[in-house]
């Protein structure tokens, strides 16, 4: 966008001053600010609101989009209360206890990992829980879901897939990328498939299957994901009361610093799950209870 010299504005009404500002019935510019940006330091400050609005709707298609709206979705859970104060009450307890409750879970969670089974015994469903994909694109723990439940599928091709994952607008939702790639790996397209698509967490991943299978949850169900992923799914569906049985992607627990990352973190998710349900149960707080169970 071309910048025009005071010159070249000189007979439109503005008058620059020794400051470099051009000064119009309306308002007035600098010269170095290109027209269509930012209009006008109005002397009217209603004038000057509408201006700035009207400029930043304009300039919001042309900014990059530099946050995924998973990682939006996840800064707005900080935003509600209930999540904050749990937090704060979770914070407490570990601080109070010199981190031997966070510790505790820590433990459940690597213990999980290891011991889960990637062949499960029972279960007329299967429940496979996505992973963000971003234009479609699947990595290796996402592979290994889709690997374990092509697998599964051969073996019992009778029970019944909930392919679970939403996505952003515009493009495919986990779920849809688990159909694509299930089909590439050899399900029939047939194949008894059930897609929830609206979800952008493991909690709302689990309350929309709840829904959609009705009362099938009364029956065991297999919950698949990767090994550091389980006992926050497990822990979760049990919750929504879930009868499960956890069936791991991988044949065992990859090491490394990435899988030690997300152990760590997995644990406090679920250190702050478990203890905030558990003071709302304590506190009879049925609306906190409404969300988690």
């Amino acid at each position: 966008m071309r910048v025009e010299p005071a010159a070249e504005r000189a007979g439109r009404g503005e008058r620059p001053d020794r400051h470099g500002w051009h000064r119009s019935d309306f308002g007035r510019r600098h010269v170095g600010t290109p027209r269509g940006v930012v209009k006008y330091a109005s002397r009217h400050p209603s004038r000057f609101a509408h201006g700035v609005s009207c400029d930043a709707t304009a300039l919001r298609g042309r900014l990059p989009k530099t946050m995924s709206s998973r990682v939006r979705h996840q800064f707005s859970l900080f935003r509600d209360r209930d999540v904050l104060f749990t937090g704060l009450v979770t914070l407490a307890a570990c601080v109070l206890s010199v981190g031997l409750v966070y510790v505790g879970y820590l433990v459940h969670v690597v213990r999980t990992a290891r011991r889960a089974r990637c062949a499960p015994h029972e279960g007329s469903h299967l429940l496979l829980f996505g992973k963000h994909s971003p234009q479609g694109r699947v990595d290796g723990d996402f592979a290994a879901r889709l690997d374990r439940a092509a697998i599964l599928w051969r073996e019992h091709p009778t029970r019944r897939f909930v392919l679970l994952g939403g996505g952003a607008v515009g493009e495919l939702t986990e779920a849809e990328v688990a159909q694509r790639e299930l089909v590439a790996r050899g399900l029939s397209p047939d194949a008894p498939l059930q897609l929830e698509s609206r979800s952008r967490d493991t909690l709302q991943n689990l309350r929309n299957a709840r829904h959609m299978l009705g009362g099938a949850v009364r029956g065991r169900v297999i919950l698949l994901s990767s090994r550091y992923h389980l006992a926050r799914c497990g822990l979760i569906a049990r919750q929504l009361g879930f009868d499960v049985e956890l069936c791991a992607a991988e044949n065992s627990l990859p090491l490394g610093p990435g899988t030690l990352l997300r152990l760590v973190g997995e644990a406090a998710y679920i250190c702050w799950a478990d203890i905030g349900t558990r003071w709302a149960r304590f506190t009879h707080n049925d609306r906190m209870l409404a969300r988690v169970t």
